[in-house]
């Protein structure tokens, strides 16, 4: 692992204070500092999102209003205005016409040394017309002939805040890239020739001097270059990351695939080839003495849960423990009933361990764990606490990775000091976001549904026909079936959220029957929670009224049909996880997308997607392209990086290719020595990747 000595000095200058900056006051670095903005390397990376055609042209006949205009005039008669808060207007003459320059709010005498009556200035500003009179309403810029060339013949314009105006910002900006070094390259050679990018330092004063709107697009060069700077430190940070999680020592499980052979012969059916094929990759990784870190990520229903038992059973089979984490209490009890009954086939002592294990029973858990008589352990975090001890932990696999952080990975790690790390997950997400949050693993992908998996039947339904999907519902209540009906969370408030969720429970309680319909949501005691979800697991209640508590891995094969109340108010992967809650059985399923019409164009386009595919991964394609990448996968949770010039949703190929730009730099040296990896280094730097350096160099 290459120590970083500490920034170079050639970057001091960019680290400085921001009011060290010419032209940059107490006030002003106040205003950019809510822009997130506090040293000049982060006004560099600040990039101009348009820019406006400032062209000189002799008249403002023939410009297509409103439009902006810049223009000589030769200025005319001042009219003040007459009341306090009225317009004051000057005439002004072109080379063909006459228009009026209106200001409000202006002192006098400001406005008649601005402009002299008589005199010829440049003004630039937006030029409207009002009962039939062109009026430029506060010019941006007014300047005297031989001051032309301090107007831009293309503007860039930057994000602003309240206070801080446009020209005090490109002022600063301007300012910042007097400081840019000519750094050396860190970029590939043949990369950066092949995409004809320029060198960093070029690249900036291009961005910030574009001189048509071609060049603000995401694809242009210069700005493709800086936002691969940016892909490149976060690669190369999950690239060294990696690099240490595989130096550090890990075990060689080799598993004797007796157990493995029991369990997948008494089951009814064969493994699909994605679930072959994963496992083979995971067992690789479990027989190398690198410690395995893998993502296996599938779809809903591709079956991640046998591959995962199958790699707990090869560290069982070697002698060792497994642990299988879950995000909630609920999913952990699922894992418990999915998982005991292929430990049962295989002989073998499956536990569970959650906050709600308490006093002596905990403790004789404890001491079965320390002995080694648990073989796997199914969890909530509670198995982080510091009395939880393995005799020996091989594997640890966490399920429902955004909640889980690179931290938490690493505390895991620490339980078993060489335990394998296998993370699932049953968000399919794009593979551009796949690079940016899990670039430090290597991943398995589950891309086939098991043979008899039904295919889900799914439907658009107006709210106004309520009525018939009750009716339906009660058909097939009589035929043995059972439902689950969705409530969407309102406003983001519990009390809203519980009254939708107990009016509906109520109404299809009247309509149905006493005894036929269970209520889950999220503000109920845990135990009335888990004893309303047993109700409907063992069929004693045919429907379950749920707010999104179920959106993940809960598991009732009868349940065949979802209706979903107010779908578009629903995120397209949260409407694609509840509906991979039915079509679990043999029997056909049904999804129901119940909508308030009328349906604005991107709920339309969400719920037209989900009823046209059932494929995962195309279906988080569309997500990134409506939400954007923070959104996706919530960027406050998520570890998702906050690029500043990056794009994820315009640029996702480039994610990739910096991926394997990192991977291989590293491979050809690995304590970035040569003078490409001593650029690198810079660029870490540049780019404020030294904390997560620093971090790595701590796990």
């Amino acid at each position: 692992m290459p120590e970083m000595s500490g920034r170079p000095p050639e970057l001091f200058p960019l680290f400085a204070s921001i009011d060290a900056l010419e032209g940059v006051g107490p006030k002003t670095a106040g205003l950019l500092e809510q822009l997130g903005i506090t040293r000049p390397r982060d006004l560099m990376l600040t990039l101009p999102h348009s820019g406006v055609d400032r062209q000189r042209r002799e008249t403002i006949q023939g410009a297509d209003f409103p439009q902006i205009v810049t223009v000589p005039v030769t200025i005319g008669q001042h009219r003040p205005a007459r009341t306090k808060s009225g317009a004051y207007r000057i005439t002004v003459e072109d080379a063909e016409t006459s228009f009026q320059i209106v200001h409000f709010h202006a002192r006098a005498d400001y406005l008649q040394k601005t402009y002299p009556t008589g005199q010829k200035r440049i003004v630039s500003g937006r030029v409207e017309l009002f009962d039939g009179i062109a009026q430029m309403v506060h010019p941006d810029h007014v300047v005297r002939l031989e001051e032309a060339s301090e107007i831009p013949a293309f503007e860039p314009v930057y994000p602003l805040t309240h206070g801080l105006g446009l020209k005090t910002m490109a002022k600063a900006v301007m300012s910042s890239l007097k400081r840019a070094p000519v750094l050396p390259e860190w970029i590939d050679s043949a990369q950066k020739q092949r995409a004809g990018w320029p060198d960093w330092q070029d690249a900036l004063m291009a961005v910030h001097h574009p001189a048509a709107h071609a060049d603000l697009a995401s694809h242009s060069p210069a700005r493709e270059r800086l936002a691969y700077d940016e892909l490149m430190a976060h690669q190369l940070t999950l690239a060294l990351a990696r690099a240490t999680a595989r130096k550090a020592k890990g075990r060689e499980t080799r598993g004797t695939g007796k157990l493995r052979e029991k369990v997948l012969s008494a089951l009814p059916y064969r493994p699909t080839g994605a679930q072959i094929r994963s496992e083979a990759e995971i067992l690789a990784d479990m027989a190398s003495p690198l410690r395995m870190n893998r993502l296996l990520q599938g779809d809903v229903g591709a079956g991640k849960t046998l591959v995962a038992f199958l790699a707990l059973l090869a560290a069982a089979e070697a002698g060792g423990q497994g642990v299988m984490m879950a995000p909630t209490e609920i999913l952990a009890r699922q894992h418990l009933e999915g998982l005991q009954p292929l430990a049962q086939l295989a002989g073998l002592r499956l536990d569970i361990l959650t906050g709600r294990d308490k006093g002596t029973e905990r403790g004789a858990k404890l001491a079965a764990l320390a002995r080694g008589d648990i073989k796997i352990l199914v969890g909530t975090h509670a198995v982080f606490q510091q009395d939880v001890e393995f005799q020996d932990l091989r594997l640890a696999i966490i399920d429902e990775q955004h909640r889980f952080g690179v931290r938490q990975r690493l505390e895991l790690g620490r339980k078993g000091a060489a335990a394998d790390v296998l993370v699932m997950t049953a968000t399919p997400i794009p593979r551009s976001l796949a690079l940016a949050q899990y670039g430090d693993m290597d991943v398995s992908v589950l891309d086939e549904k098991p043979p008899g998996r039904q295919p889900i039947r799914t439907a658009m339904v107006a709210t106004d026909r309520i009525e018939d999907v009750v009716e339906r519902l009660r058909k097939a209540v009589a035929e043995g079936r059972q439902a689950y009906w969705v409530c969407p969370l309102v406003e983001e408030s519990e009390v809203m959220d519980l009254t939708a969720a107990q009016d509906r429970f109520e109404r299809l309680r009247s309509i149905l029957g006493e005894g036929v319909v269970g209520l889950v949501h999220g503000q109920m005691p845990p135990a009335e929670k888990d004893a309303a979800m047993a109700a409907f697991v063992s069929g004693r209640t045919k429907i379950l009224v749920a707010t999104t508590v179920i959106e993940v891995g809960v598991n009732v094969p009868n349940a065949t049909i979802m209706i979903i109340e107010r779908a578009e108010i629903f995120g397209l992967a949260q409407l694609h996880q509840l509906r991979g809650r039915v079509g679990r059985g043999a029997g056909a399923s049904t999804c129901l997308l119940l909508y308030q019409a009328p349906l604005s164009e991107t709920a339309e386009r969400r719920l037209t997607t989900l009823r046209d595919t059932e494929d995962g991964f195309r279906i988080s394609e569309v997500d990134l392209e409506m939400r954007g990448a923070g959104d996706l996968i919530g960027t406050a949770q998520s570890g998702l990086p906050k690029f500043r010039v990056a794009d994820l949703e315009r640029q996702a190929g480039l994610m990739a290719i910096a991926q394997s730009d990192a991977r291989r730099l590293l491979a050809e040296d690995p304590a970035l020595e040569t003078p490409r990896g001593r650029a690198a280094r810079v660029l870490l730097w540049l780019m404020e990747q030294d904390q997560a350096i620093r971090l790595i160099n701590v796990g």
